[in-house]
C-alpha cells in the first residue's frame, strides 16, 4: 500500500497538494519565529554555540528516528487526524482522545506564538520610529502591548486563516513561496559570515552559555562573563540539554504532513523523504542562525541580557541595511508559513476528532464550495488572537506547551507502529528499533519537560507553563466528558 496514489477523499477534503506544498508545510513549521528570535533569548545564554548545535544535531536525529514510525503509519491510515487516528486504531478511544487533544495544544499555541513576533519584526526594522506604538496600551510581565501591534498581528492571523478556509491549493503555494525565500535568506546570512573577517571564533566564548540570572544581577559585562560561564561536566550537560528537551517543539511541524494526508495527490512512498528533509533543513536553519549571532558580535552576552535582538545586531554588522532586510524578510516568511502550516494542521487534527465524534459535531463541518474544515478553522483563528493579547513574555510558555505536545504525540505514534508490526507482521528488524527508540526518546522529552532533576537548571516548565498545562487539561476534561457517549458511540 505505502507506494500507492491515495484514493480519493470520502468525506470532503480535496486532493490538491503536491510534494513541493507538503515539503513547504512541514519546513514552514518547523521553522518559524524561534530560529531568529531565539539565539537571543533562550539558546545562546542557556547553550552557547557549541551547547546549541549539538542539541539541535541530536535532535534531529532523534526526529528522524521517530519520523520512521509516521512514514509506516501514514499508509496505513491515510485520513487526516495523523498521530490521533494512529492512537484510535490501536489504542481505542480515551488514549486517543489524550493524543489528539495534546496535538491541538503542540499545533495550536504555535499559531498565536508566531503572531507575537510580528511586532517585533517591525519594531527591530523600523528602528527609533515606533510605527506601531501607538493606540492604548497595557502592559505583561514587564512588555509594553500596544495597540497598533495588536492590530497588526490580528489582521495577519484573519488573512491567513482566510487563505486557509478559502482552498488548501492556495496557502499550499503561498506556503512554498514563504518557505522557499526563507531557505534563501538563511543561506544567504550563512555564507556572508563564512566570507566576513567580522564573524570570529573567538566572538562565541562562552561557547556553551551562561547563567543569565546570576549575571545580570551582578551587573556583569562581556569582559566579566567567564565566570557566569557554564563549565564542567553538570554544566555543560545542562547546558545541551537546555536545548534538547525543547527539540519537540523546534522539529514540531514535519509530522503535520499525517494531519494533510486526505490532501495528498502523490504517493505515500515519498513521504520520509519529504520528512527528512524538512527535518535537515530545520536544523541547519536552527544552528546556522545561532551561530552566526555569536560570531558576528564581540559583546554578545551583554547584547543578550539587554534583550536586543542579537540576530538582526549581527546581521547589521555582517551586511549593514541589507542585513536588517534580510533578517526582516528571512523572519517574515517564517513567522507567515509558521502561521499557515499550523492552522492546517490544527484544524485538520480538530476536524478529525469530530468526524469521529470526540469534539461537537460543528468542528467537522465542510466548506461545500471549497472542500476544507471551515468551522474548525474559524475556531482556530479566534484561539489564536489571544497571543497578540498576550504579548512577547507568552512565548516561553507557548513554547514548552508545544514541546509537551509534541512529545506525547511522538511516543503514541511509535508506540502505535510498534503495534501495527506486531498485529500485521510486516515491519522489519530495523522499523522495529527505531519505534523502540522513538517510544525511549519521547518519554526522555516528557521526563526532562515536566520533572525537576536535581543539578540540571533550565531544562524544565517555570511556573507559568506549569499552569497553562493545568488549564489545557482541564479544558480537556470539559470536552471528555461532555463528548465521550458520541465517540463511544463511534467506537
Amino acid at each position: 500500500m505505502g507506494g500507492k496514489m491515495p484514493s480519493g477523499s470520502e468525506n470532503g477534503l480535496k486532493r490538491q497538494l503536491n510534494p513541493m506544498n507538503v515539503w513547504a508545510i512541514a519546513f514552514g513549521c518547523v521553522i518559524g519565529w524561534g530560529s531568529f528570535i531565539n539565539p537571543g533569548k533562550k539558546f545562546l545564554p542557556n547553550s552557547g554555540v557549541a551547547g546549541t548545535a549539538i542539541a539541535m544535531i541530536l535532535g534531529a536525529a532523534v526526529m528522524i528516528i521517530i519520523a520512521f514510525s509516521y512514514t509506516y503509519m501514514v499508509p496505513k491510515y491515510p485520513k487526516a487526524g495523523g498521530e490521533f487516528t494512529f492512537t484510535k486504531m490501536c489504542f481505542g478511544k480515551n488514549p486517543a482522545f489524550l493524543c489528539g487533544w495534546f496535538l491541538v495544544a503542540a499545533y495550536l499555541t504555535n499559531v498565536p506564538m508566531n503572531s507575537t513576533a510580528i511586532g517585533l519584526i517591525v519594531d527591530g526594522l523600523d528602528g527609533s520610529a515606533d510605527i506601531l506604538k501607538f493606540g492604548f496600551h497595557y502592559t505583561i510581565a514587564g512588555f509594553d502591548i500596544y495597540m497598533g501591534e495588536m492590530l497588526l498581528a490580528m489582521s495577519i492571523l484573519i488573512l491567513f486563516g482566510w487563505l486557509n478556509i478559502i482552498g488548501v491549493r492556495k496557502a499550499g503555494i503561498v506556503q512554498t513561496i514563504l518557505s522557499s525565500m526563507l531557505v534563501l535568506c538563511v543561506f544567504t546570512l550563512f555564507v556572508s559570515a563564512l566570507v566576513s573577517a567580522k564573524a570570529k571564533g573567538i566572538n562565541m566564548q562562552p561557547v556553551w552559555g551562561f547563567d543569565r540570572k546570576a549575571a545580570m544581577e551582578a551587573k556583569a559585562t562581556t569582559a566579566e562573563i567567564a565566570q557566569y560561564a557554564h563549565t564542567g561536566t553538570a554544566g555543560i550537560l545542562s547546558a545541551i540539554l537546555a536545548t534538547f528537551a525543547i527539540a519537540p517543539w523546534a522539529y514540531v511541524g514535519f509530522d503535520a504532513i499525517p494531519q494533510a494526508a486526505e490532501e495528498f495527490n502523490f504517493s505515500f512512498k515519498k513521504v520520509s523523504v519529504i520528512m527528512i528533509v524538512a527535518i535537515v533543513f530545520g536544523c541547519f536553519v536552527y544552528t546556522s542562525n545561532n551561530t552566526v549571532a555569536a560570531a558576528a558580535l564581540e559583546n554578545w552576552p551583554d547584547r543578550v541580557m539587554a534583550g536586543e535582538w542579537v540576530l538582526l545586531i549581527a546581521a547589521e554588522e555582517l551586511l549593514g541595511t541589507f542585513g536588517k532586510v534580510l533578517i526582516g524578510l528571512g523572519v517574515s516568511c517564517a513567522v507567515l508559513s509558521g502561521i499557515m502550516g499550523f492552522y492546517l494542521a490544527s484544524s485538520r487534527l480538530m476536524y478529525s476528532m469530530s468526524r469521529d465524534g470526540y469534539l461537537p459535531p460543528w468542528f467537522g463541518k465542510v466548506d461545500s464550495r471549497y472542500g476544507t474544515p471551515r468551522n474548525a478553522m474559524m475556531f482556530c483563528i479566534l484561539i489564536s488572537l489571544s497571543g497578540p493579547i498576550l504579548g512577547r513574555e507568552a512565548l516561553g510558555w507557548f513554547v514548552d506547551m508545544s514541546a509537551i505536545g509534541a512529545s506525547i504525540g511522538y511516543f503514541f505514534t511509535c508506540a502505535s507502529t510498534m503495534v501495527t508490526m506486531k498485529r500485521d507482521g510486516d515491519g522489519t528488524p530495523f522499523l522495529k528499533v527505531m519505534a523502540i527508540l522513538g517510544v525511549v526518546f519521547s518519554v526522555a522529552f516528557m521526563i526532562l519537560q515536566l520533572i525537576p532533576i536535581p543539578g540540571l537548571s533550565g531544562v524544565h516548565f517555570g511556573r507559568e507553563s506549569y499552569m497553562m498545562l493545568v488549564a489545557w487539561i482541564a479544558i480537556g476534561l470539559v470536552f471528555y466528558v461532555k463528548e465521550k457517549k458520541h465517540f463511544v458511540k463511534a467506537e
